[in-house]
């Protein structure tokens, strides 16, 4: 997700920014934004929306392209397109009809919103708070001239009479349903009250004076506190003036204020509602757009991360089934059942090619020991005669020979005999060849054998030092014992014969021959280097276990197939490696493998 974002982090600003002035331009339209409601500044937001949303379009368009030439294409599987093509119009189809739909919902909700009944009803509710208001307002001026004409009549009666003035006060505060009642002179000086003096609030100067020479009410709003009061001059006294506060509800006020902001929101709605509906079915469109991108582009993601992985199946397939066994799968990063998929499938044809080469191995090795057979049984049978022949030559005349002569013709004879053995030699290691029997496997610890043979072999060339590394003290393998023995055997006897050949060119060097063989619960792995004269070409290690390839002088070839051969049979494998300064032999064998 986060590398997602990485990657599409101009689109997802320009998106942003965009949202931002649909938005903008909503509230705009609404009177509801810091920008200024005029013609001129909705039509910038307009052409800025439209400029914006063109841009985002372009760059969605280069990025999905992008990923479709980069992701889909690049494997040129026809499903991987198709099934892109199928997500894409399932996504698209129902954002497109949810859209319409929402538009169509909106318009038909905006129309019903400024219904003439609607009208009619937020018209009447304002007009009868408005009236509730002013009713309230007013009753404080017939209250005040009701309560002047008792105080007026009742002036003999209450007599400058503080306790008479306060009962009779009273008794009007209750009868008119007014909070307080004050009778207070020219100076606003208090006369006599229904309150305590800490609770009388004067009224204004202004309001004073205009009922100084005039017998009417005068009526004083406090709109902001609520208050609606009233003063009066009092006809029967001289110099005194009567003066009733009322306190109205405490959320009148504001119940009014909010009324008048609402019915103007309304209006302003009303008039910009063509606005308001193209400024949503923008904000609409960049949110749907954005949405489709943001789907779109997980589909191609993951058809390309999923059809990559099939479309390497099938090329891989394909090439397995022409014959091609080096072909492998490629690990790239994608579902975890996919990967284990590639894994096995390449796991497959690693098998696969092992059993090929095993049974071509198997099939050379038949074809090498029929023929081993036959030459071994064609070339024996003259060599018996032959050597008959030399003993009675040399028997019948040597006496003849004259003495000059005589160390001649023994040299000859010897040269003869001495071939006559190295074919005999020949044909013994045809037979062992041809005659390899199968293996009888028991258990054996691969670390004495080694060591049999190491003891052995070292008496040949005492100034080589042979090294052994092991994991454990014994290594324990069902194996066949005698021929076990004789692929370490030849193994350690080719590497002294590698260093002696390198001595007769470098006298003086440190002979060595290092050995390892390590175990766990799948392979045991042998492993030995020698500095000898190593691999001179590239060639060798390609043919070196080919029948009757020999780098040797006096070599026969069959050493290394033999031991390759007896390998192959316990489920090894033979490799072999140039190094600096000598070569690397490496066995592999697999436990409890298939």
């Amino acid at each position: 997700m986060i590398e997602f974002l990485k990657k599409n982090i101009f689109i997802i600003t320009i998106s942003s920014i965009t949202l931002f002035i649909g938005f903008l331009t909503f509230l705009t339209f609404i009177d509801r934004s810091f920008v200024q409601l005029n013609q001129k500044n909705l039509q910038y937001l307009l052409i800025l929306n439209i400029f914006l949303l063109f841009l985002l379009f372009a760059f969605i368009f280069a990025e999905i392209n992008k990923s479709i030439k980069n992701d889909i294409d690049k494997d040129g599987l026809s499903s991987n397109k198709r099934y892109i093509t199928y997500f894409s119009l399932f996504t698209l189809i129902p954002s497109i009809l949810i859209s319409i739909f929402s538009l169509f919902l909106f318009s038909f909700a905006l129309e019903k919103y400024f219904d003439k009944k609607i009208t009619t009803v937020v018209n009447n509710s304002y007009k009868l708070a408005k009236d509730y208001v002013e009713e309230v307002r007013n009753k404080i001026e017939a209250d005040i001239i009701m309560v002047a004409f008792d105080t007026n009549k009742s002036a003999n009666f209450l007599n400058d009479n503080k306790k008479e003035y306060l009962r009779f006060l009273k008794t009007q505060k209750l009868i008119r349903d007014v909070d307080q009642i004050h009778i207070i002179d020219e100076n606003k000086k208090l006369l006599f009250s229904t309150e305590e003096i800490d609770n009388y609030v004067p009224p204004v100067d202004k309001a004073l004076k205009l009922v100084l020479d005039d017998d009417r009410p005068l009526k004083i709003i406090n709109a902001s506190k609520n208050i609606s009061a009233a003063i009066m001059r009092l006809q029967a006294f001289d110099d005194r003036f009567l003066y009733l506060v009322k306190y109205l509800d405490k959320n009148i006020s504001n119940y009014l204020s909010e009324s008048q902001e609402a019915i103007n929101f309304y209006y302003v709605v009303e008039e910009r509602s063509t606005g308001i509906k193209i400024s949503f079915a923008l904000i609409y469109i960049i949110l749907v757009t954005l949405l489709l991108f943001i789907s779109i582009t997980i589909a191609i993601r993951f058809s390309s991360r999923f059809f990559r992985s099939i479309n390497n199946l099938i090329f891989a397939s394909t090439e397995i089934g022409q014959g091609n066994l080096n072909t492998k799968v490629p690990e790239i990063k994608t579902d975890k059942d996919m990967e284990i998929l590639n894994k096995n499938f390449n796991q497959m044809i690693n098998r696969l090619k092992n059993q090929q080469e095993k049974l071509i191995v198997n099939e050379r090795y038949e074809a090498w020991g029929s023929l081993a057979r036959k030459l071994a049984h064609e070339i024996k049978n003259p060599l018996t005669p032959i050597q008959l022949t030399i003993d009675r030559i040399k028997t019948k005349y040597f006496s003849q020979i004259l003495d000059k002569d005589q160390n001649d013709f023994s040299e000859n004879l010897k040269i003869i005999d001495n071939q006559i053995k190295q074919i005999e030699n020949l044909v013994n290691e045809f037979s062992d060849f041809a005659r390899m029997p199968k293996p009888t496997l028991k258990d054996n610890d691969l670390i004495k054998i080694i060591k049999e043979n190491m003891n052995l072999l070292s008496q040949i060339d005492k100034t080589i030092k042979i090294n052994l590394s092991q994991s454990d003290k014994e290594i324990i393998f069902k194996c066949d014992k005698e021929q076990m023995g004789r692929v370490f055997f030849n193994l350690i006897k080719n590497s002294i014969e590698s260093i002696q050949q390198k001595s007769d060119k470098i006298p003086d060097f440190s002979k060595k021959i290092s050995i390892e063989i390590s175990s766990n619960n799948e392979h045991i792995k042998f492993t030995l280097e020698d500095n000898g004269v190593g691999f001179s070409h590239n060639n060798e290690l390609s043919e070196i276990l080919n029948p009757y390839y020999t780098t040797k002088k006096y070599g026969t070839g069959l050493g290394l197939s033999i031991v390759n051969k007896i390998i192959n049979d316990h489920r090894g494998e033979l490799k072999f490696f140039a190094i600096t300064n000598g070569a690397k032999v490496e066995i592999n064998f697999v436990l409890n493998g298939n």
